[in-house]
């Protein structure tokens, strides 16, 4: 009896021992946006929980998360300075509200409709951030170090009368977010910035007559109450942002933090690009059947064969117009198109316009 009672007691304290070794490091994760937006969801889903995941096999170290979502900390035109600040730790980075900052991370939006699959797109970026050293500099160069890439799905008009093609939006107001205002040139349409936070309340108050934007981000936002028509193109997606870490908390961290992190924000990009895949008619679906009852209902109005390609051909090469002036201050910008069109090529996609060419 008294060695199966010393047995527990060195049980017990073998266990004490163990607790008391394991480190709690405490990191503040935010967005501007809320985790009803599927890629801001999946940072506590996907990045944080396989975070935790790889953590608890070891047991040496435990994420004590202090969540800031829906832009408790900062809004949508602060992502990158209050992760660069430390405002917080990891946050979530919108690049199309940081062209200035962040202008190779433009690339994809200024060679509009290139690729329909937002996971190829997502694997490209990836690819090109670890081998294009360019690219991952200006990341870096802001005191941050990129965990996980963020994209979008696709885009259509969601507007508060229907249209019948491209050249039914002249002379309308649309929102869009930053660079994208560069989609609605040669339309003749005016362009309202914006992001998916102000999208209901222009449309609502008038600002705007619609937003150019996608089903993941128009369903949470119940765009659709204000904007029933989805004139969709199904134009293509775009390369939105990353899930960053302030550089000077990533260096604190002990490596095997660290490498947690790095495997998690790996699967958080392929998850993600998945999810844009597999949501994107889930969520057209979805507003249809929770707009059913409203007056007007939500309708989709499938545009006439042919249109994408039209509404791209009235575009100026603005993919041009984008590098040019970058190239000539030192930033390689019609190389990145370049390896950005040829990387998606490899992959087997066919780009509405050959933007490098």
């Amino acid at each position: 009896m008294r060695k199966l009672l010393g047995l527990l007691a060195g049980s017990t304290m073998l266990f004490s021992v163990a607790a008391q070794a394991q480190e709690t490091i405490n990191l503040t994760v935010a967005a501007s946006h809320p985790t009803v937006v599927p890629w801001v969801g999946m940072i506590q889903t996907h990045f944080m929980a396989r975070t935790d995941e790889i953590l608890a096999e070891k047991g040496d170290y435990k994420i004590e998360w202090n969540e800031a979502f829906g832009g408790t900390l900062y809004k949508a035109n602060a992502t990158l300075s209050s992760v660069e600040e430390g405002i917080t730790d990891i946050g979530w980075v919108f690049s199309f509200l940081e062209a200035a900052k962040l202008p190779l991370s433009q690339a994809s939006s200024n060679a509009p409709f290139a690729t329909s699959n937002p996971a190829i797109q997502l694997e490209v970026m990836q690819e090109l951030m670890e081998t294009n050293e360019a690219f991952r500099d200006e990341w870096e160069s802001h005191n941050l170090k990129v965990l996980g890439l963020t994209g979008t799905d696709l885009y259509d008009f969601y507007t508060k009368e229907p249209i019948t093609g491209i050249d039914d939006i002249a002379g309308m107001k649309l929102s869009a977010p930053g660079v994208l205002g560069n989609w609605l040139r040669g339309t003749d349409a005016n362009a309202v910035d914006g992001a998916l936070t102000t999208y209901y309340t222009d449309v609502q108050t008038g600002v705007s007559d619609g937003a150019l934007t996608l089903a993941l981000g128009a369903l949470p936002i119940k765009l659709y109450e204000v904007a029933p028509y989805i004139n969709r193109f199904d134009a293509g997606g775009a390369f939105s942002g990353a899930v960053a870490i302030n550089r000077d908390s990533w260096d604190d961290l002990p490596e095997e933090v660290q490498n947690a992190m790095i495997e998690a924000g790996k699967y958080y990009t392929e998850a993600h690009g998945k999810d844009l895949v597999e949501r994107h008619e889930f969520a057209l679906n979805k507003m249809i059947e929770l707009g059913s009852g409203q007056n007007p209902k939500v309708q989709i109005v499938e545009m006439p064969e042919g249109e994408l390609v039209k509404w791209v051909n009235k575009m100026p090469n603005i993919a041009a117009e984008w590098a040019e002036p970058l190239d000539a201050s030192g930033i390689p910008a019609t190389e990145f198109i370049a390896a950005y069109m040829e990387g998606l090529r490899a992959k087997g996609e066919t780009p509405a316009r050959d933007w490098d060419k």
